[in-house]
């Protein structure tokens, strides 16, 4: 589930967005037609006064009108943020994990990805992760066959009707309750000359569920995203599905990987740094913006 951030900041600009762009395309459609009649009957005209006529007045647009008051609106979006940071210290699971964990965090501002790394005896595990996540990230949608019609609704008996909505009451409170949404981890754990495991989970509710288990004789396959990479990757067999295999070797596996740090702190560490790093990109995006919009 988003966060009450997010929900906020992006519930009641969504609204105006769609009508926005809902009347861009009917001013468009609109001013398209109008043109359409207009070029049918109007008189041939020159090319050379034509020429004259674009250079000589319209040689330079002026300034943007609407400038000024979106640098406005985009400071107040500034001081809205602002203001939430304050009010929302860093969790304690970002703070202990930062301390206490053996992971070196590599946060490049600007880049949605975010990498832990450490070495391990002679191995070196790098666990990436993103923000696109959670900027991605939309809840189911209601479920509109699922709904009532108001005329299906009204048809009903009181009785019906009165369980209909204690069972979407319950829903409601249910959905209140989940946590932040999935986030993927790409976990690679390599030795030098021997290859990779790359192991491809998932960190949800303060757990790490693994969906595949894969081996690269070259180390290469594991990390690069590159077209060529990724097709050789593609063409390698790198193992069966996680699921598939033996519940013992499964079970063994789980805990090869938290001996190296994959664990549940890591599983709730990941959720609620994304937030925080969701907030200063977009933060720092307003930033530009505005200097951009006030050069």
């Amino acid at each position: 589930m988003m966060s009450m951030r997010a929900i906020a900041r992006s519930a009641p600009r969504g609204l105006t967005r769609l009508s926005s762009a809902a009347l861009r395309q009917t001013s468009t459609a609109a001013r398209t037609s109008s043109q359409l009649r207009a070029a049918a009957w109007a008189p041939l005209r020159s090319s050379q006064f034509a020429s004259a006529f674009s250079t000589s007045q319209f040689r330079r647009a002026p300034a943007g009108e609407v400038d000024e008051e979106l640098s406005l609106k985009i400071d107040s979006e500034l001081q809205y943020e602002n203001e939430l940071k304050e009010s929302e210290p860093t969790p304690a699971s970002v703070k202990d994990f930062l301390e206490n964990s053996p992971f070196e965090l590599i946060d490049t501002p600007g880049k949605e990805d975010v990498i832990l790394k450490r070495k391990f005896g002679n191995e070196t595990i790098t666990v990436s992760f993103s923000i696109s996540d959670l900027t991605n990230y939309e809840p189911d949608a209601f479920d509109e066959d699922a709904a009532l019609s108001d005329e299906a609704y009204e048809s009903g008996s009181e009785q019906q009707r009165a369980a209909e909505e204690d069972a979407l009451d319950a829903e409601e409170a249910e959905g209140e309750g989940e946590g932040a949404p999935p986030t993927r981890l790409n976990i690679v754990i390599e030795k030098d000359g021997k290859g990779a495991l790359n192991v491809e989970a998932i960190a949800q509710e303060g757990q790490i569920m693994v969906e595949n288990f894969y081996y690269y004789q070259d180390a290469q396959l594991a990390h690069s995203s590159s077209a060529d990479v990724v097709h050789q990757a593609q063409d390698t067999f790198p193992g069966p599905p996680f699921g598939t295999l033996d519940e013992d070797l499964q079970i063994l596996m789980e805990r090869y990987l938290e001996e190296r740090g994959i664990t549940q702190a890591l599983a709730v560490f990941v959720p609620d740094y994304m937030d925080l790093k969701e907030q200063r990109e977009y933060q720092a995006w307003l930033k530009n913006v505005k200097t951009f919009l006030d050069a």
